[in-house]
């Protein structure tokens, strides 16, 4: 039996695994409400130009409002034979309204029709991110205000390096988040024309009104090209590349959350609510969540380079090679949506071990710069002889196996004659960040400043949505 939709080209019907390579609708059946939406604002369109006739428009409309209504109460039965969302849609309106139904398809291709629920789709999910986005940032700002001034190591190499603050460390993941934001928005924005009118690659002869469907989904204007208009993928590249960069902070901070749990650091709590336990070892208790959330990094880079991968090689206009695009965003997408939400909750969540983190900032010599400041500071020596001098200190008070603030005032003069017992005053954790106060730096007063500006700027961003 020949496939109705093809019409009389085809004599008889696919082989069962044409029909099994072929059949989307497993997964496209997600597309519903945006395929419904994009029916809905084409026939209108249609009516109001004259090309069907309003009666013939509002059969459609209310049948379509009947579909939606089935597949969100569960009673819609989807058809592999039908292939996908759009074809299972129109084949159920026309056993709602009879042949009626047909008119919905005038002037435009399952080309266009796809790249408009998809960009809905996406543009959704992309509205959707930025709000948890958001969320993690205020979580984060709030964190870093109330640890402004608690000292921990900061680290390169992952060594010990100079003493920073939570509140530092907190509010650069809000630097980093904050840009995943501003992607996210200009993804949203770049994204936001209607492919609705391309057919199936070259436009049609029918005398439609694309403004006013762009319009009626919410678009800026419709796509200038209608070979681009169905053949671009780039919204869903841009998307897939932008969560691909959020996933790597995401996994940055649940790497360091991971080693910050960990009995050798114990730098944070986590609670129940983010751990888990062990089924042999009763003592354990887990970061799961953020080991789940460094995990999903992968996926979501290989949704990004498949649909690279898939697109590279194609000429204009449609291929079927395109239906690979969909799997590859409805498991991104929402994974990094899950990712946030948990990052969001390890962050509310979390309690800094204050006491530990600030025995830790002090051990590694981690305030030898602030010696070598002070030597060109009050010494009035070159940055590189200062850096001499207190490497031979450092090299004094290894050998010595003390902390440099515990070398004598004989041992520092040994080295250099000229030091003082002020050398002091610079040489505890507490007044090597407070000395921090360069702008970006992390003393305490520069971490409540930028926490607070930061959480007034998501306060009137949240008046302006």
């Amino acid at each position: 039996m020949s496939n109705r939709m093809w019409g009389g080209r085809f004599a008889e019907g696919p082989d069962a695994i044409m029909e099994e390579i072929n059949a989307s609708i497993d997964f496209d059946q997600k597309l519903y409400k945006q395929d419904i939406a994009g029916s809905q604002a084409h026939v209108r369109m249609l009516a109001e130009q004259g090309i069907v006739s309003s009666d013939d428009a509002e059969k459609i409309v209310s049948g379509l409002n009947t579909i939606l209504s089935e597949i969100e109460a569960g009673t819609f039965k989807f058809s592999r034979a039908l292939e996908d969302i759009h074809m299972n849609i129109e084949a159920r309106l026309a056993e709602l309204i009879g042949p009626t139904a047909g008119r919905l398809h005038t002037a435009r291709s399952r080309n266009d029709q796809v790249a408009t629920d998809f960009r809905l789709w996406v543009r959704d999910t992309l509205d959707n991110l930025e709000d948890q986005l958001t969320e993690l940032l205020q979580a984060l700002c709030e964190k870093a205000e109330t640890h402004a001034g608690d000292v921990m190591p900061g680290f390169t190499h992952l060594q010990s390096a100079q003493p920073v603050t939570f509140g530092h460390h907190m509010m650069a993941y809000v630097e980093m988040f904050a840009r995943d934001r501003s992607r996210v928005q200009d993804a949203r924005a770049r994204m936001n024309e209607s492919p609705l009118g391309c057919a199936a690659l070259a436009g049609t002869s029918f005398p439609i009104d694309r403004e006013m469907t762009a319009k009626a989904l919410g678009f800026d204007r419709p796509t200038a090209n209608s070979l681009d208009g169905v053949s671009d993928r780039d919204f869903v590249l841009e998307a897939l590349s932008d969560a691909s960069i959020c996933a790597m902070h995401l996994s940055r901070l649940a790497e360091e959350i991971v080693i910050w749990c960990s009995a050798q650091f114990n730098f944070i709590k986590l609670s129940d609510k983010f751990s888990t336990g062990s089924s042999i070892m009763p003592q354990k208790k887990n970061p799961d969540a953020a080991e789940l959330v460094r995990a999903k990094t992968g996926r979501i880079y290989g949704a990004l380079n498949a649909l690279l991968v898939m697109m590279k090689g194609l000429p204009l206009t449609y291929s079927k090679d395109m239906q690979e695009d969909k799997e590859q965003a409805f498991d991104a997408l929402p994974n990094l949506s899950l990712a946030l939400a948990a990052m969001t909750g390890m962050v509310r969540d979390m309690e800094p071990n204050t006491k530990v983190m600030k025995k830790a900032a002090g051990s590694g010599y981690s305030t030898a710069t602030d010696l070598a400041d002070w030597c060109v500071r009050v010494l009035g020596m070159p940055f590189r002889d200062a850096h001499h001098v207190t490497g031979a200190l450092v090299a004094k008070a290894v050998e010595k196996n003390v902390e440099l603030h515990k070398l004598s005032l004989e041992d520092m003069q040994s080295v250099e004659p000229n030091i003082t017992d002020d050398v002091y005053s610079v040489l505890s954790v507490d007044k090597s960040v407070r000395s921090r106060v360069s702008y970006g730096g992390t003393s305490p007063a520069n971490v409540r400043k930028q926490a607070r500006r930061w959480l007034k700027q998501l306060e009137r961003d949240a008046k302006r949505s």
